[in-house]
């Protein structure tokens, strides 16, 4: 590899700003944070949501045809729209 033309590949920790969960991954990402992790300092990344939080790994994700019949209506509503030809 040549030298001074690769990112900084280090250790990160991000943490979920909703729960609190954090984990160390490596990355290149840039921070002005760092927070200390079992006695060492890390670059912090703060993220919305994250596989902890996610509403789809969570299992409490809602189906969109479960809410009152809204896309049927919706292709009940537009149904002619689309059929000129």
């Amino acid at each position: 590899m040549k030298e001074g033309i690769h990112p900084n590949y280090r250790d990160v920790v991000f943490v979920d700003q909703s729960n609190g969960f954090q984990f160390v991954t490596r990355s290149t990402v840039q921070t002005k944070e760092t927070i200390t992790v079992d006695g060492k300092d890390f670059p912090l990344v703060k993220l919305e949501t994250t596989s902890e939080s996610h509403p789809f790994y969570t299992g409490t994700q809602k189906s969109v045809d479960n809410l009152g019949g809204r896309v049927e209506k919706f292709r009940n509503k537009f149904a002619r729209v689309g059929l000129k030809k």
